[in-house]
């Protein structure tokens, strides 16, 4: 049984789109979609000659689902990207309990901004915004097409030529703009120059693809029909220009636009397989503690540029993804306008790293809240009485309170477990509050301090759709000295650690957790425990 494709393509749209599913061995085994059962609407509507075929087949893992109840309530569900989809199906709609304060002119437009900054909006702008740049006119022809300020690129049948890596450059890779230089990077089509130079304005390492691709060059002949490739990627890559891989809030920009591209690239049903080959475009050998989360994008390892250091590589599908330091982009400069929340884009990402990580919800033998605290074994930083404050939440028998750190010597999926089964998660200003991700909907991300940073992780709570807490009198945080910046002579909040006025500290957990107790999607998940605790993980 070969993979389905859903409604029949023109030649000419075919040629341009990127094609992923063209030779899954487990194609009729489901084994590429493989997403959350929440998810499945929105994927089967995208293509409803799959959702028929496995509706009909004994063996599709996914036709209980199709034909059950909860599914059929939700037919009409789509991301929120697609031409047809109305704002009351999108699988998650934000909200702007906030005033409509600041550059917009009514409660609409407060919503539509968020939408476009923030949330599947900005998939569907990436989508409409994509234009040709290098046409292909016969079927084995290379192509190329890119959104606004080559932000995010898909193509076929390309070459780039990595022989200088070998040759003339002995010094690591990293945020360089100069990798490639003219034809070395090219293919065989009918090439739209001007249009790709209109899109240059963002030249920089971790904002556009325009460094690479400012160099493209048509070719004379086919690459690979030609033999002029050392290297063929036969299977669907990425390549991608990676942030700090060492510090989680910054990496999982990384794992988020990649997240994203996935849907700008959602053009046929195995687009979410992981089949897929990772190219990342540093000579660095990559490591990161959070490297298993590039399980759920692909189960092969991971290449960088000593890969192919001295060879001409073609790849027959390749997408650039959208980047991490993207002005206006998604989140690390993402503008987030004032008195809205709960993206469904950071929502769904969340839910789909989870899955795809095996990391579940456990079990409550009762319904006492969990508290984590993350206590922090760095120079600076530290919660100086970490114990006192732990001691007086812990005794309180309405809380389950444990203490984490999360270092190397924890797997990053078991720290996600920790984070997932979290109902009010504490700690200090740090890339640690990144977890803010996974907690469940009804948490709180209590930041103990946020050493006068106080948008950092409040804006990214909000983008998660997850309450958020600070100290709120000053007067009682009690800083062990100035703190001066390492390499400025200047004073810095970041460099010093800190003690806590233990009452405060007991009141503000107590009004996260009465936060906790009043949310809907808490009381809802306690009924289901108390009632049906078999079937929490419905649609």
């Amino acid at each position: 049984m070969g993979c389905v494709r859903g409604a029949v393509l023109t030649i000419s749209v075919a040629i341009v789109l990127l094609t992923i599913c063209t030779r899954f061995a487990a194609c009729d085994k489901y084994e590429y979609i493989n997403l959350p059962k929440a998810h499945l609407p929105m994927y089967f509507k995208r293509f409803p000659a799959l959702e028929k075929q496995c509706s009909e087949d004994e063996t599709c893992p996914y036709r209980t689902i199709i034909t059950s109840q909860s599914y059929q309530n939700r037919k009409d569900a789509c991301w929120g990207y697609e031409d047809s989809c109305t704002e009351r199906n999108r699988y998650v709609n934000h909200t702007c309990p906030g005033s409509h304060i600041g550059y917009v002119k009514n409660k609409q437009a407060q919503l539509d901004t968020f939408y476009s900054q923030a949330d599947f909006g900005f998939v569907r702008d990436q989508i409409r915004e994509t234009r040709i740049m290098c046409e292909p006119q016969f079927p084995h022809d290379s192509s190329l097409e890119c959104s606004k300020y080559l932000r995010f690129c898909r193509g076929r049948n390309l070459m780039i030529n990595f022989t200088d890596l070998a040759q003339r450059r002995s010094e690591p890779l990293r945020y360089k703009m100069d990798v490639l230089g003219p034809g070395q990077i090219g293919g065989h089509c009918r090439w739209h120059g001007e249009r790709l130079r209109d899109e240059l304005q963002h030249i920089s390492p971790l904002q556009s693809w325009g460094p690479e691709l400012r160099f493209f060059e048509r070719l004379e002949h086919p690459p690979i029909e030609d033999g002029r490739c050392d290297v063929v990627i036969e299977k669907p890559a990425f390549i991608m220009k990676i942030d700090a891989a060492i510090n989680m809030y910054h990496h999982f920009c990384d794992f988020l636009n990649l997240y994203a591209s996935l849907h700008v690239n959602l053009s046929q049903p195995g687009a979410f397989g992981t089949d897929t080959h990772v190219l990342i475009w540093e000579s660095f050998t990559y490591l990161s503690p959070f490297a298993e989360t590039f399980k759920v994008f692909t189960k092969n390892p991971i290449a960088d540029l000593k890969t192919y250091a001295g060879k001409v590589v073609c790849f027959r599908n390749v997408v650039l993804p959208l980047l991490p330091r993207m002005i206006f982009g998604l989140y690390y400069n993402t503008p987030i306008i004032y008195g809205c929340e709960n993206s469904g884009l950071f929502h769904a990402f969340s839910e789909h790293v989870l899955h795809r990580l095996k990391v579940r919800m456990s079990a409550r033998p009762d319904d006492r809240l969990r508290i984590t605290f993350l206590s922090r074994q760095t120079r600076y930083r530290r919660v100086l009485n970490e114990e006192e404050l732990i001691g007086r939440i812990a005794v309180n028998p309405n809380y389950v309170v444990q203490r984490v750190s999360y270092g190397h010597e924890l797997s990053f999926v078991e720290q996600l477990r920790i984070t997932r089964n979290s109902d009010i998660f504490i700690g200090m200003h740090g890339a640690g509050l990144t977890h803010l991700l996974f907690l469940p909907k009804w948490a709180t991300l209590f930041e103990l301090y946020h050493c006068e940073d106080p948008n950092c992780y409040r804006d990214l709570a909000r983008l998660r759709g997850v309450h958020y807490l600070t100290w709120e009198r000053d007067h009682l945080v009690y800083p062990e000295g100035e703190g001066k910046h390492p390499e400025r002579d200047e004073r810095h909040a970041k460099f010093t650690n800190y003690a806590f006025d233990v009452n405060e500290f007991e009141r503000l957990v107590g009004k996260a957790a009465d936060q906790v107790k009043n949310h809907k999607e808490f009381q809802k998940f306690i009924h289901l425990k108390a009632n049906r605790p078999a079937k929490r993980d419905e649609l």
